[in-house]
Order: C-alpha cells, then sequence, then structure tokens
C-alpha cells in the first residue's frame, strides 16, 4: 500500500510542478493545491498505515490495548487540510483582485511595478 501512495504522490508532486510553471495564475494555484494535497499524502504515509483500532485507552488502563493506530499524523493532516484551504481561499481571492484590477490572469503581463521598456 505504501509503494502506490509513493506512487500517486510522485504523480502529484509532478503534476503541481508542471502547473506552477505556467504562466497562468489560476494553473499556478491549481498546482499549489495539488502540492499542498501531496505534502499531506506524505505526512500521512509517514505515519504508517496500520489496520489497527482507534487509539482509545479502557478506563483503568495507562495506554491502548493491543494495535492501534497513530493519531498524530491524522492530526497533522488535518490541520494541514484547513490551512490548506484558507491559503486556497486567500489565493483565490487575490487572483480574483488582481484580475479585475489588471484584466489577465498571465503573469507576464502582470508587471505593474516594472518600468516599461520603451526601447529607450
Amino acid at each position: 500500500m505504501e509503494a502506490l501512495l509513493a506512487v500517486t504522490i510522485g504523480v502529484l508532486v509532478a503534476g503541481a510542478v508542471y502547473l506552477m510553471l505556467a504562466r497562468n495564475v489560476l494553473r499556478f494555484i491549481f498546482g499549489l493545491v495539488l502540492i499542498s494535497n501531496a505534502a499531506n499524502l506524505v505526512i500521512f504515509t509517514a505515519g504508517r498505515l496500520t489496520p489497527g483500532e482507534p487509539p482509545l485507552i479502557p478506563e483503568g488502563a495507562d495506554a491502548p490495548v493491543g494495535t492501534v493506530a497513530n493519531a498524530l499524523p491524522q492530526a497533522l493532516v488535518l490541520t494541514a487540510i484547513v490551512i490548506g484551504f484558507g491559503l486556497f481561499a486567500f489565493a483565490l481571492v487575490l487572483m480574483f483582485r488582481a484580475y479585475t484590477s489588471l484584466g489577465t490572469l498571465q503573469s507576464d503581463e502582470m508587471r505593474v511595478a516594472e518600468p516599461r521598456d520603451d526601447g529607450l
């Protein structure tokens, strides 16, 4: 199962890099979302995939009994999903604002702060 997830992570990262190298800002944002999901899968896979029970401690015991799932990677991935969604929403609003101000989504044409080369 880990090998399948490793291949999936590789495909997600490759697709994200391809999209992030494009000159279109919307494609860059989609690449950012893909690389965020790939990072979530890396964290989840690093926590080992165990077919265990939920990490609950029975009453009167000091530790879980038997094989239990690791809760830390699950909590980290849940936090990363929430942060990634916030980042996506902010980037989408920023992209919309840039489009309404500049009229384009091409990053080469978004050179407002740079001086124009008028051939001088």
